[in-house]
């Protein structure tokens, strides 16, 4: 059972009987309110979820799991119809953040933009490791507390972006744990590899690991792969080892964690989960 960080506050819809609190009414949330955030629920396994409109997948178990992006903020509104027909709506305010942003000028621009050839590659390459996102198995690989991926220093951190010559680069979506090429990278919860390629143009040596309901974690710049697609994990199996791949400038790991398309921060799922 997941410990309750809060519980939701019942909302009579018109035309729908009083609702009378109860815990088979409820929804039980693990999870930081904040922009980056995972949160993992458990309801009724016959309730019917949404968040801001759109479904959630009910696990057969009654786990359910969603989040929020790095520029997520205000009112996200969560609703669960239950089979008696009545309904509990609750309200998450989001925690304002704030993210580190360094700002670079005088930096060639060759070193800056890639030629398009390199842009033509990247692009096919994204369109795979999306691909590889979409998966959406019954696991729940992610009940389990979750593990770091490798032991060194933290180098970059979830959000944070940089500015080329007064032009805005993608923000980083992972944590960076820098240490030296060839430190052993294990899998953060048990899992099935559904991505692994030792040579992205960006990102050299990548690893994407199902863990259920949507929940992917991924491993970036590593000198070594050890895994294949279709493996099945046990946490803390070591599937590779830190390096300095792809468009890297030192040796590190960057760690990310996604639900989805959403990319969430892996310093908040050390922290709660």
């Amino acid at each position: 059972m997941l410990k309750t960080l809060f519980t939701v506050a019942l909302l009579v819809l018109p035309g729908t009987a009083t609702v009378t609190a109860s815990a088979a009414e409820l929804i039980e949330l693990k999870g930081a309110r904040t922009a980056g955030a995972l949160m993992i629920g458990k309801t009724e396994p016959t309730a019917q979820v949404s968040l801001n409109g759109e479904a959630l997948t009910v696990h057969p178990d009654g786990y359910v799991v969603f989040g929020f992006d790095r520029d997520a903020s205000g009112t996200q509104e969560l609703e669960i119809t239950l089979d008696t027909g009545k309904v509990v709506k609750q309200s998450i305010e989001l925690q304002p953040r704030e993210y580190q942003i360094d700002r670079v000028e005088g930096v060639p621009q060759r070193t800056v933009t890639p030629d398009p050839e390199q842009v033509a590659r990247a692009r096919k390459e994204a369109a795979a490791v999306w691909q590889a996102r979409q998966t959406l198995s019954e696991r729940t690989d992610f009940l389990q507390p979750v593990i770091e991926p490798a032991q060194g220093r933290i180098s970059g951190v979830y959000g944070s972006q940089r500015i080329f010559n007064g032009e805005p680069r993608n923000p980083h979506f992972g944590l960076d744990v820098a240490a030296p090429t060839g430190t052993p990278v294990k899998v953060v919860w048990p899992g099935e590899v559904v991505f692994a390629d030792a040579d992205l143009f960006y990102s050299g040596g990548t690893i994407i690991v199902d863990h259920g309901l949507g929940i992917s974690t991924t491993y970036i710049h590593l000198s070594r792969v050890d895994v294949e697609v279709g493996d099945s994990l046990e946490q803390g199996q070591v599937i590779g080892a830190i390096g300095a791949t792809g468009r890297a400038t030192g040796p590190h790991l960057d760690w990310r964690v996604n639900w989805r398309d959403v990319r969430l921060d892996p310093a908040l799922v050390l922290e709660h989960f």
